[in-house]
Order: structure tokens, then C-alpha cells, then sequence
């Protein structure tokens, strides 16, 4: 199977690449900068481009069966629609060439999961550090729920780079309204990988908490 990897040099991004290579796929890394990426692999094809640069992204989503969106950035106390546009460009490139799984990671605390990320998030760090960041996120999902592929949005808790446990909560109800719920980035990639060929989630946003 051929799956094309978005946002491949972020934290989830390099885990996805990583398993996905162990599970046997060959993988499209799609990236700004190919030097952030130093991982070599028979198997694996680096791709720079540019999710604004909607031509870049159908040349690397032909032939592809399916697509994992770990986009984000870093550019948090600015306006800007990376997200969101970057999300549409990907829904249009895989109209174009045919793909119909996508599987995107976004956030705890956004639609009906509102409050689930615990009092600090919600509260503070969501308003007063994030509020820009969830706004474009917001929009990323409302695009990808009106498109008409086979989409899954995940949403993992507080993320972090522990190992991964393999054991996690999943689902609709996931979080909680006053603790911070967290997962490891790489079960977060564990989880979107074992998406693919899955149908339980399709149209649908799944939380993931430990």
C-alpha cells in the first residue's frame, strides 16, 4: 500500500514515517525542507513541496491510496490559515488523483470534544496561547467534514514524546473536564496508521487519551 505522509518532519509527522516504513508501506514523505528529515529507507520517497502549493501536492498524492495529515506549525501568536488552506489544497489534490482515505490529527477541545482537554486548556492555554492556532484548526476540520472523501479526524489529547504504550482510550467521550489528558505522539501515529484499512471511524472524530 502507498500512503503519503503531510507534515512528515513534525513530532506525530516523524513517527508516522518511522511505523509506517516497520508496518511495510511505502511511504511519500511530504516536506518544506528535505534536510529536516534524515531518514533513509528503501522504502521511503521525500518529497519537497508546499501544502499553499496545490500543484505540489497532487504530483505527490498520484498513485497514492492514502493520505495522514500531521500538519501544524509553530507560528502560533499569528493569523494565518496554513491549516485550513494547507487541508484544502490536500482534499483537492486526492479528488484529483482519485484518493479517498485521509486521515487527519487535530486537537482535543475543538466541536462536541469542547472541554475535554481539562481546566488549563481550556481556559488558558487554548484562549490565551492557542486562540489562533484552534481558530485555523476549527476551519481545517469544518473542511474536511463538508468533503466527500473517507475522512477520519483524530484527536489525541496533550501530546508528548514518550514511548508508546499501545494501550490508549479511543473514541467518542474521550478527555476530561478538569485533569489534562495526554497520549505519546507515537501512539498518536499508531493509532492513524491502523486507520487505514479501517472502516470503524469513517466520517467520524475519535478521541485518544491514555
Amino acid at each position: 500500500m502507498n500512503i503519503l505522509i503531510i507534515g512528515a518532519t513534525g513530532g506525530t509527522g516523524r513517527q508516522l514515517v518511522s511505523q509506517a516504513i516497520d508496518r511495510g508501506y511505502f511511504v511519500t514523505a511530504f516536506v518544506r525542507n528535505t534536510d529536516r528529515l534524515k531518514f533513509k529507507d528503501k522504502n521511503l520517497k521525500i518529497v519537497e513541496g508546499n501544502v499553499l502549493d496545490i500543484n505540489s501536492l497532487i504530483e505527490a498524492s498520484k498513485n497514492q491510496d492514502a493520505v495522514l495529515c500531521a500538519l501544524g506549525h509553530k507560528r502560533w501568536f499569528y493569523p494565518n490559515n496554513v491549516l485550513s488552506t494547507g487541508t484544502g489544497n490536500i482534499i483537492t489534490a486526492m479528488q484529483a488523483n482519485g484518493v479517498k482515505r485521509l486521515i487527519c490529527e487535530t486537537s482535543l477541545g475543538l466541536g462536541n470534544s469542547f472541554g475535554k482537554m481539562g481546566i488549563y486548556y481550556t481556559f488558558f492555554v487554548i484562549p490565551f496561547i492557542l486562540p489562533l492556532y484552534f481558530w485555523d484548526k476549527r476551519k481545517q476540520e469544518s473542511i474536511i467534514r463538508n468533503c466527500n472523501l473517507d475522512w477520519t479526524i483524530v484527536r489525541p489529547g496533550a501530546l508528548n514524546n514518550k514511548k508508546a504504550r499501545g494501550i490508549y482510550k479511543e473514541g467518542p467521550g474521550i478527555g476530561n473536564y478538569f485533569i489534562t489528558v495526554r497520549i505519546s505522539r507515537a501512539d498518536v501515529a499508531n493509532f492513524m496508521l491502523n486507520q487505514i484499512d479501517n472502516k470503524k471511524y469513517y466520517h467520524s472524530t475519535p478521541g485518544l487519551s491514555w
